[in-house]
């Protein structure tokens, strides 16, 4: 409660009139985050007088491929590999990348930086070479921690003069390291947003705000009990990861999974397999992994009993409805509320929903909220606008890593005074908030703005449709016509008269001035390995652009190719239709 109260008053600090940004716990000195290992470590073991209540179990890509590892075991190997650190000349302030799959070793890596004070950078592990150098460029790391391997057995080439063996440098090293003393505002990690327009930002959080924050709204947003098993499906290497997989649940004492594999193998019901074998209570995953899961139907849902669920989460984008109503009531069946979350990487958890009804949304305490016209007018009562917010929480992010300057011009130059999240949303009479998406994703359609999750979710509502898409193109009377995407259930087959109902729920659903100038079959929709549409590719296609631009983040590059070869058929009929 203690923390909890100086939260509180921490947060009623003012309004952002000041590009100094903000800061908590000023000249604080505190102990080192690893240390909330010691102590749930110690609180276990007097309560309970065993040491295995709380822990991470590691679930492998092939069933049965399983570790389980307690806090005390977590805090042995965690001091190890910072003694390793040590060893090879890493101290306090030097930055490390690790560049790992989803395995226990990753988070010992993280926290063994954090226990000696160096600023860990974390870089997914489905980006490329290419992305993996320019983040390591750019935040001047001296190490960098990988895997030998890949899944498909495919062995990086031994260097070595530049190479060491994990296993090698642990064997024999200390499983005692006292933790590096830490200032309220130092560097705890840098963190790479996707860098799919222009170059990557590296997002820096501190130490105090952001372990404060992330415990907070674990505790309190998934409502975490001692005896709860917490899952959430995201990987380490993006936001979600690090909060709410790693820093969060290890916080609170969490006994939590780790799930290295992927939601469709062997068979498309496994993650709900692994929620029976671990009784997990509270599921977060995100709202693309419902919609690839409810392609599938009940069936594979309702193989497994799923009693253990309490609540069920969503992270990432904007849920539409009909993902919604089966995660809620196929799923949960009925029985589990919905906390859908919004957040960015520069934020953690700002707002939340945490009812049985679908995206409404009230702001995390101490957060303030704001929406604003195109003038950067402060709109009231129901209102459309630009999502803003007029005071910092200790979530937020400090700085874009060695480039203050862009970090100003990119959160605070277009209104200022405010945080600009770049994401729309819409107040209802209620003054509950709804995300309408990023505001590039909006178009203007003979004057009138639409959202482009609104069109989707009206598509997806034909029991044809399992996933879509809309884009803008360009139109000479319009302004912007909408181009869909869509991608059918099995065993639909696309043609003339589904083109119609397609448009006929739209207008029906939205409004005539939303019907569809363009509707394209597309088997499957091009993804970043994160999951997110690429939507600059499809509007790139939409406009008949051969350059696409850098690719390389594509989870399935093939995917554009059939877009690609899909485009004339579909240009020439609807042409021949007009």
């Amino acid at each position: 409660m203690f923390w909890i109260f100086c939260y509180f008053l921490l947060t009623l600090d003012g309004y952002l009139q000041k590009l100094s940004w903000c800061k908590y716990f000023v000249k604080a000195t505190l102990v080192n985050p690893t240390m909330s290992l010691s102590y749930q470590y110690r609180k276990y073991l007097v309560k309970n007088l065993v040491i295995y209540f709380s822990h991470i179990a590691q679930e492998g890509n092939e069933p049965g491929d399983e570790l389980t590892v307690t806090y005390r075991e977590l805090l042995q190997r965690v001091c190890q590999f910072a003694n390793v650190l040590k060893s090879q000349g890493v101290k306090k302030g030097d930055r490390v990348s690790i560049y790992m799959p989803m395995v226990v070793e990753l988070v010992v890596a993280m926290l063994a930086c954090v226990r000696i004070g160096a600023v860990h950078s974390i870089v997914f592990a489905g980006f490329s070479a290419e992305s993996l150098c320019e983040r390591i460029m750019d935040s001047q790391c001296s190490l960098l921690i990988t895997a030998g391997g890949f899944q498909a057995k495919n062995i990086v080439p031994w260097n070595p003069e530049v190479d060491l063996c994990w296993h090698t440098l642990v064997r024999g090293a200390s499983d005692e390291c006292e933790p590096e003393w830490c200032d309220s505002e130092d560097p705890l990690f840098i963190l790479y947003t996707s860098g799919s327009t222009g170059k990557p930002k590296g997002v820096l959080h501190t130490v105090s705000g952001y372990m404060l924050y992330t415990a907070t709204t674990f505790k309190l947003v998934f409502d975490h009990q001692p005896d709860d098993v917490y899952w959430c499906t995201a990987d380490i290497g993006w936001i979600t990861g690090h909060s709410y997989i790693t820093y969060g649940p290890l916080a609170n004492g969490a006994t939590s999974v780790l799930f290295e594999g992927l939601p469709t193998y062997p068979d498309v019901s496994r993650m709900w397999e692994i929620v029976d074998k671990y009784h997990v209570t509270s599921f977060y995953t995100a709202p693309t992994a419902i919609r690839l899961l409810m392609k599938y139907g009940r069936e594979p849902v309702q193989k497994y009993k799923r009693e253990s669920l309490k609540i069920l989460g969503t992270v990432g984008e904007p849920i539409n409805p009909e993902a919604w109503h089966w995660y809620y009531t196929v799923v949960g069946e009925k029985r589990c509320p919905i906390v859908d979350t919004f957040w960015q990487t520069e934020t953690v958890l700002q707002e939340v929903q945490h009812l049985s009804s679908f995206l409404q949304t009230l702001p995390f305490f101490g957060v303030v909220p704001a929406i604003l016209n195109e003038s950067g007018e402060e709109l009231e009562g129901p209102s459309e606008g630009y999502l803003v917010f007029k005071q910092p929480w200790p979530g937020v992010m400090r700085t874009v890593y060695g480039n203050q300057q862009r970090f100003e011009t990119t959160y605070f130059k277009k209104f200022p005074g405010y945080y600009v999240t770049g994401d729309g949303c819409r107040r209802d009479e209620d003054g509950y908030y709804w995300i309408t998406g990023r505001i590039d994703d909006m178009l203007n359609v003979s004057g009138h703005l639409l959202s482009t999750a609104e069109v989707e979710s009206a598509l997806m509502e034909h029991k044809s449709v399992s996933e879509a898409a809309v884009v803008g193109r360009p139109h000479p009377v319009k302004g912007e016509s909408l181009y869909c995407f869509v991608t059918l259930t099995d065993g639909v087959t696309y043609n003339r008269t589904l083109e119609a109902e397609l448009k006929k729920q739209v207008r029906e659903k939205i409004g005539a001035i939303a019907t569809p100038d363009y509707i394209q079959n597309a088997p499957g929709l091009p993804k970043t390995r994160s999951g997110k549409i690429m939507r600059r590719v499809l509007r790139k296609i939409a406009c008949d652009e051969r350059d696409l631009g850098d690719i390389s983040t594509l989870a399935d590059s093939s995917v554009v190719e059939h877009e690609m070869c899909h485009y004339v058929s579909v240009y020439v009929i609807v042409s021949t239709l007009e």
